[in-house]
């Protein structure tokens, strides 16, 4: 991190979040998590049964880049899809209680808000269950999305698609986005969870994690030289200012066009993690951070590090978890 920016520069760069705005767009969800502990086998099944000793619901998916951004020091926007139900009404209230609009919130009739309840017990997660739809939303829906998007134009420093497969992130609604930005220094970032990457190509950045950079080339979980082959072929394949691979214990790598001759750069960020507890959420961890310091006037290799820095935070926690700026500060 010291070759790409000294400490001075990184906080500038952080004590100026307060000042930047980013949209969130994507695939809205709530983590569900139940702990408890196992004592015993159900007489019903060989399956243990878990002596519930509490729950909590926290915003995930998009809504936790959402937080991550909001927990930063932000100001942050959110559009998303939603359905009528009681776990859409918790968004909504979990958006006001952070002074966030919730005016981005598209209610699609007959699609269920998505929830993730994972049961966990003596720190392992036992099963997780699912309540989601991963049909295409409706264009009238991704229309809504865009006229949001529309609105604030004028405000945004960064758009962030966080991108789940849950049907939000379509072709039309990546078009649209591009055409909001267009003439704009606005920076759009994108999280994929799927193997054709062509669906982003125009966005500034990418950031899949290794498994997700090697399906989209036909290769199985790189590491080492061959995920920095993946990396080059990606960029030099799409159309993408550049790429950031998050690699698990190895740290990030940033892959980016040298402006004059075309050569691709790859710059390595060795983790940041002491412990690793959980890497739930990580990505939109270092996608929130990353949207923020560009939004803040940072550089491709700027952001990277302090979004390095600050995965290296939240993999030391458990759960759906976000870091404060305060945190990142003292890290820094």
């Amino acid at each position: 991190m010291k070759k790409v920016l000294d400490r001075k520069r990184a906080r500038e760069i952080v004590e100026r979040f307060s000042e930047a705005s980013v949209l969130v767009v994507g695939d809205v969800m709530v983590d569900h998590f139940i702990r408890g502990r196992v004592a015993r086998i159900s007489p019903e099944a060989p399956v243990p049964v878990v002596d519930v000793s509490g729950d909590r619901l926290l915003l995930g998916g998009c809504a936790n880049v959402i937080n991550n951004i909001y927990a930063m020091g932000g100001r942050v926007y959110g559009a998303g899809i939603v359905g009528e139900d009681a776990m859409a009404e918790r968004i909504r209230e979990e958006f006001r209680g952070r002074n966030i609009d919730p005016a981005g919130l598209v209610v699609e009739t007959g699609r269920p808000t998505t929830l993730k309840t994972r049961i966990i017990a003596h720190g392992q997660q036992v099963v997780r269950f699912d309540r989601e739809s991963r049909q295409t939303a409706d264009a009238e829906s991704i229309e809504k999305l865009l006229a949001y998007a529309r609105t604030l134009r004028g405000e945004l420093g960064a758009i962030v698609v966080s991108d789940y497969g849950k049907g939000v992130v379509t072709r039309e609604l990546m078009t649209g986005l591009l055409e909001v930005v267009a003439g704009t220094d606005i920076v759009v970032c994108a999280d994929p969870k799927r193997n054709d990457l062509s669906l982003y190509s125009g966005v500034d950045i990418i950031t899949p994690n290794h498994h997700e950079a090697g399906r989209a080339v036909g290769v199985d979980a790189p590491t080492g030289d061959e995920l920095v082959r993946v990396g080059k072929e990606l960029l030099s394949r799409y159309n993408f200012r550049s790429l950031l691979i998050t690699r698990g214990e190895e740290g990030m790598s940033l892959f980016e066009r040298d402006g004059q001759g075309g050569e691709i750069l790859h710059t390595l960020f060795p983790t940041e993690a002491r412990e690793v507890f959980d890497v739930t959420g990580a990505g939109d961890t270092v996608i929130g951070v990353f949207a923020l310091c560009m939004a803040s006037g940072a550089s491709f290799r700027e952001a990277s590090a302090i979004s390095n820095c600050a995965a290296g935070i939240v993999v030391g926690k458990v759960g759906t978890a976000t870091v404060t700026r305060q945190e990142l500060k003292k890290v820094l």
